[in-house]
C-alpha cells in the first residue's frame, strides 16, 4: 500500500521550506508565557513520573526538543521531513532525531514516558486522527503524559505558499471539544486544557491539552 497523499504533501512541503522555517519561526523562549508554562508543567509531570523518554512528534528543526532537554527531560525528535531532521541534527548533535510518521511510530508498546505533539497534528486529515491518537496510546507507558498544542477552529485551509515558498499541504482546524473526544476515544484521559485567543504573532485561536494514559 502506498503512502497516504497527505503525508507526501507534508514531507515535500517542509523539505522545501525547512531553512525558511528556521529563519521565520521564533524559538521556544519567545513563546507566550502561558505556552511556555504548559511546556514547563509537562516537563515536570514527565520528570516526576520517571517512566521513560519523551518523543517530540513533528519536531521540525528540533528547537522544542532541545527546550525540553533543557528542562531536564530525556527527549528525542521525530519528523516526516528529512530536511528538518538534518537541521535538527546539525543544531543539536547531542540529541537523537529520526525521520518517521506519527501514523505508524517506530516505537514499542508502553515505551514512552511522554509525547509532545506541538502544533504538529493540524496537517492530519480528521479521519486519520484516530490512527494517530491510537499510536499515542500504544506507545505511552501506563501513567505517561501527552502534551498536545495546536490551532483550533472549524476550518480547512489550503494554502499555496508557506514561509515564503510554494507548499501543497492542507491544515484542518478542529473545535477543541472534538479533539478532546478523539483523545478520550483513543483511551487517553484529558487532565488539563488551556484555550487562548489570538495574541501577538499568533493570529488564530490556539489551545493546549494535557492527557494521561491510565495506569494498569
Amino acid at each position: 500500500m502506498g503512502e497516504p497523499s497527505f503525508l507526501t504533501a507534508v514531507r515535500e512541503s517542509y523539505d522545501a521550506v525547512a531553512a525558511d522555517y528556521v529563519a521565520r519561526v521564533p524559538p521556544p523562549d519567545a513563546l507566550d508565557p502561558l505556552s511556555r508554562a504548559m511546556l514547563a508543567g509537562f516537563a515536570e509531570l514527565v520528570r516526576t513520573a520517571g517512566q521513560g523518554p519523551v518523543a517530540d512528534l513533528g519536531c521540525g528543526p528540533g528547537r522544542v526538543t532541545a527546550h525540553l532537554a533543557g528542562l531536564g527531560v530525556s527527549a528525542f525528535g521525530v519528523d516526516l521531513s528529512p530536511e528538518m531532521i538534518g537541521l535538527a541534527r546539525r543544531a543539536h548533535p547531542d540529541l537523537r532525531f529520526t525521520t518517521g510518521s506519527m501514523t505508524a511510530l517506530e516505537t514499542g508498546d508502553d515505551e514512552l514516558g511522554g509525547i509532545l505533539a506541538w502544533y504538529s497534528t493540524h496537517h492530519t486529515p480528521p479521519q486519520w486522527l484516530p490512527t494517530v491518537f491510537a499510536e499515542f496510546h500504544r506507545t505511552l507507558a501506563p501513567g505517561g503524559h501527552l502534551l498536545w498544542g495546536d490551532f483550533v477552529g472549524d476550518e480547512r485551509l489550503r494554502p499555496t505558499r508557506g514561509y515564503g515558498r510554494p507548499v501543497s499541504y492542507e491544515s484542518y482546524l478542529l473545535p477543541l471539544d472534538r479533539v478532546v473526544g478523539l483523545l478520550e476515544r483513543a483511551g487517553l484521559v484529558v487532565t488539563a486544557r488551556l484555550e487562548q485567543a489570538p495574541n501577538g504573532r499568533v493570529t488564530r485561536p490556539h489551545a493546549c491539552l494535557v492527557a494521561r494514559k491510565p495506569g494498569r
